[in-house]
């Protein structure tokens, strides 16, 4: 039982993480396949009737991967090291070597459940395989034999098993090329793997930690253009021709503009689109720029220095400013009266950092 909860544990810590990703609204990426590189080491056990401590050994691994898709990819790798038995009675272990080929699908858990992206930083991943496992070293279990130990399934010289086998990991991005790997897995062998018989197969399970490297561009995050939709037009109603009647001289007094209006118009991480939350802000501004028609009206945009890249930022504040200035046209305001500017992340209106994901409007 210590066992099965020291692996569930791992496992349900992974997949709980994997539904902390958050898609990232406005941008969309391009994907290229691309080669990895894991190199893993860390803990084995080998299921038994001993204590779990008892059955504790070192593991290593090292795979060799393609990724085809955003979500699917294949992999291949050797991973071993030693095996550990217990005869409970009176107590006494017992150590074997192994080395075993895997080869296994993967798929991107990230990527699968939420948009494609080569910037993240935690990208979850299961996967289901096979192997080759070829044990030997089995000295310690044969001279246990030979002291009256009864061993029904006992091995000697070499032995052969086939493996099925399936898992779950994470790799974090330390840099574009470079991942910190964590993996659990499970395989199930052959009743024999560790000369006890018991009359059901034999499980192996690996907890292990390294690195991810990746070979290769796998894509770039692209900024979507944001859509302009044309204001729908208004058929002027039909009016009957009436006799003219004379039309008296009315002196209009230009309305003057008494004080600017200024309203900021606050995006989410990423994000160009306008949220249900900051449209009583364009209403307002719809409602002066009708109130006094010679106003006019500036937008500038903005993107924090706390994400992105220069490059992204500068385009991202240019799509947050047009997204207003669309807006407001769709609500009937002149075109000829709204002009726009973006700063990027090159200048900063506000302190906090996240106050800095907006476009400034200033109407007068």
């Amino acid at each position: 039982m210590d066992t099965k909860r020291n692996f569930l544990f791992l496992l349900l810590f992974c997949a709980t993480s994997l539904f902390a990703q958050k898609s990232n609204e406005g941008l969309k990426a391009t994907f290229k396949p691309y080669y990895t590189l894991q190199i893993q080491g860390g803990l084995s056990h080998t299921l038994g009737e001993g204590s779990f401590s008892d059955l504790i050994s070192p593991a290593v691994a090292a795979n060799v991967g393609y990724k085809f898709t955003p979500v699917f990819g294949l992999r291949a790798g050797v991973s071993g090291l030693r095996g550990k038995g217990v005869w409970v009675n009176p107590k006494t272990d017992y150590k074997f070597n192994f080395l075993q080929g895997n080869v296994d699908a993967l798929f991107d858990l990230s990527s699968l459940f939420y948009k494609y992206n080569p910037d993240r930083f935690f990208n979850a991943y299961g996967f289901i395989g096979g192997g080759v496992n070829f044990a030997s070293g089995n000295d310690e279990a044969n001279a246990l034999y030979k002291k009256g130990y009864i061993l029904e399934n006992l091995w000697d010289g070499s032995k052969t098993f086939l493996v099925g086998r399936f898992g779950l990991g994470t790799n974090l991005r330390l840099s574009q090329n470079i991942f910190f790997n964590v993996e659990v897995n499970s395989n199930v062998l052959s009743d024999k793997f560790n000369s006890k018989k018991a009359g059901n197969p034999d499980w192996h399970f690996n907890a292990l930690g390294g690195l991810t490297f990746k070979f290769g561009n796998s894509g770039k995050k692209v900024v979507e253009e944001p859509q302009y939709v044309e204001p729908v037009p208004v058929p002027e109603p039909v009016v009957k021709e009436e006799e003219p009647k004379p039309i008296p001289v009315v002196v209009e007094e230009k309305q003057e503009i008494k004080e600017a209006i200024t309203e900021n118009i606050f995006f989410t991480i990423n994000s160009s689109k306008i949220d249900d939350s900051e449209m009583s802000k364009i209403e307002a501004l719809v409602k002066y720029l009708n109130q006094y028609p010679e106003a006019k009206i500036d937008l500038v945009g903005y993107a924090d220095k706390g994400t992105g890249t220069s490059a992204i930022n500068e385009r991202i504040s240019n799509h947050r400013a047009l997204s207003v200035k669309n807006e407001l046209i769709n609500r009937g305001i002149n075109s000829d009266r709204i002009s726009t500017d973006y700063k990027g992340s090159t200048v900063q209106p506000f302190a906090e950092n996240d106050m800095n994901r907006v476009t400034i409007c200033i109407a007068e």
